[in-house]
């Protein structure tokens, strides 16, 4: 496998699939076999099987009587859904993050913030991707919902490559600088202010997205 993942052979060989699905090595209609995945990653059928299951269950392949397992991966449109339904509800994560983060969780959030302003800097579009999904699980940690949690989760976890296509040179300052008015506004427990601005920060993305599907 191309990167190491620390946890199970389970959960590496998931990971990798679902990355070589996001990256489009796997094609939407396209179908894989066990022998094949058992090929490209070196490993046993038994995780290769395990992962299936999972990939089943996060929606990105499908199994098909009498075909076998086809790719779906994520369309334009599923991601203009997800885009949706985090304006709902991602606003109130943050809202409940103002009043309820610790100390420790708002000193985590300001180590990702400095993090993605280095990484800013260095224009690592692999470091901005990477601190953007943290600096989002952050605030839902800090919201101590376990429902949010686990829903925006889902969300974020689908959105991998919408993510990576967001961040360029064009916009890394813009997103640094939304972010840090939401922590701002944490750390000064405004709960309002602290949707307001996570609300027009999905909002944003979305259009950032759009803006650069367009020009595609």
């Amino acid at each position: 496998m191309k990167e190491q993942y620390h946890g199970s052979l389970r959960e590496q060989v998931f990971v990798q699939i679902e990355e070589d699905i996001i990256n489009g090595r796997y094609l939407e209609g396209e179908k894989i076999t066990e022998s094949m995945l058992c090929n490209d990653l070196g490993v046993s059928r038994t995780p290769i099987r395990e992962a299936i299951r999972q990939l089943e269950l996060e929606g990105l392949v499908e199994s098909i009587p009498n075909k076998g397992i086809v790719v779906t991966g994520i369309t334009r449109t599923d991601i203009e859904d997800i885009f949706e339904i985090r304006e709902l509800i991602e606003g109130l994560a943050a809202r409940k993050s103002a009043l309820k983060m610790n100390d420790e969780e708002i000193e985590r959030l300001k180590e990702i913030i400095d993090l993605q302003e280095f990484y800013t800097m260095k224009n690592d579009i692999k470091g901005l991707v990477k601190m953007d999904s943290e600096f989002h699980k952050a605030i839902f940690k800090g919201s101590a919902s376990r429902t949010l949690n686990n829903t925006l989760s889902m969300f974020h976890h689908n959105l991998k490559k919408a993510r990576r296509d967001t961040f360029s040179n064009e916009f890394s300052d813009v997103i640094l600088n939304e972010h840090k008015l939401i922590y701002e506004a944490i750390v000064n427990k405004d709960s309002k202010e602290a949707e307001k601005l996570t609300n027009k920060h999905v909002k944003n993305a979305k259009k950032r997205l759009t803006r650069k599907g367009n020009k595609e």
